[in-house]
């Protein structure tokens, strides 16, 4: 068993491999004795903080496998699979849905498309560490825990860098760039407080230039006009939100899953481009 820095509630829980841009919390003894084949298996798949754009097309994914899919969620829209209340910091009777299930994946997290004021920052903190504890707590006091907990984090735990690849093993954390801004900072606090290291990322990242460019070129469109600093600020002024979203570098590779043999459908930029743009067009007849 792995610290993972939640408290005594994670002693019983699966033991922790991960972070990165997702958190792997997996026991592996437990989930190749007790699941064999798990991912051919008709699971019971929680997902909480479901309703957002990633839950909704990864609880799609599972219900298209035919799993049983729950999304826990604060609020009483429509969502991907069975809605259970929840509210993201106590357990509740939500925890019974944890008691019997194959999967919980942890999306929960006030968004950081925001301007980080204090108010934003304590919310971010806040809203990922208790969901974690929260749903560490219903796993410790499950009968028949799930297998594995994946937790959902952020590739901004790593230094801003333009050249040098992170991995789980040898990437470097950031936090202490010279003359980076303080919400860059605030970015790693965050990070390092509820995270390990699985990298889901392509193992072929790219400058946002040739992200365009290859975008473009599947489009079909010839030109694109370049955003300067000052734009970007002015933007995120207007929208509400950080420039840091667009404008710092993580260079991420997926070291664990390509050791494992994980293979990628699609892993470079530009065949994925092209993947993407031809299946839209297909759908809307164009």
């Amino acid at each position: 068993m792995v610290d993972f820095g939640v408290g005594e509630a994670l002693e019983d829980a699966p033991a922790v491999l991960g972070g990165g841009t997702f958190g792997a919390i997996v026991n592996l003894d437990v989930l190749e004795e007790a699941h064999p084949g798990l991912h051919t298996q008709i699971m019971k798949v929680v997902v909480a903080g479901g309703s957002g754009q990633v839950g909704t097309v990864l609880a799609r994914a599972f219900l298209a496998r035919g799993d049983d899919v729950v999304t826990l969620t604060r609020g009483s829209g429509a969502v991907a699979g069975r809605a259970v209340t929840w509210d993201g910091a106590l357990l509740g009777a939500w925890a019974s849905e944890v008691d019997g299930a194959d999967v919980i994946v942890n999306l929960a997290g006030r968004s950081v498309d925001c301007r980080y004021n204090a108010a934003n920052r304590r919310e971010i903190m806040d809203s990922r560490v208790q969901s974690m504890r929260a749903i560490g707590e219903a796993i410790a006091q499950a009968v028949r825990p799930p297998s594995v907990w994946l937790q959902a984090g952020t590739a901004t735990i790593y230094a801003h860098t333009y050249d040098r690849a992170n991995d789980e093993g040898s990437g470097v954390l950031g936090g202490g760039e010279p003359d980076v801004p303080d919400t860059w900072r605030f970015s790693i606090d965050v990070a390092k407080a509820w995270e390990g290291a699985v990298n889901l990322a392509a193992p072929e990242p790219l400058p946002n230039a040739d992200f365009m460019r290859a975008l473009r070129q599947a489009w079909g469109i010839r030109f694109g006009l370049p955003a300067t600093g000052w734009m970007l600020e002015a933007g995120a002024f207007v929208m509400r939100t950080e420039t840091e979203l667009v404008a710092k570098s993580r260079r991420v590779v997926p070291g664990r899953l390509l050791e494992d043999g994980f293979e990628f459908h699609h892993p470079s930029w530009p065949e994925a481009a092209d993947d993407l743009c031809s299946e839209w067009r297909a759908r809307r007849g164009a």
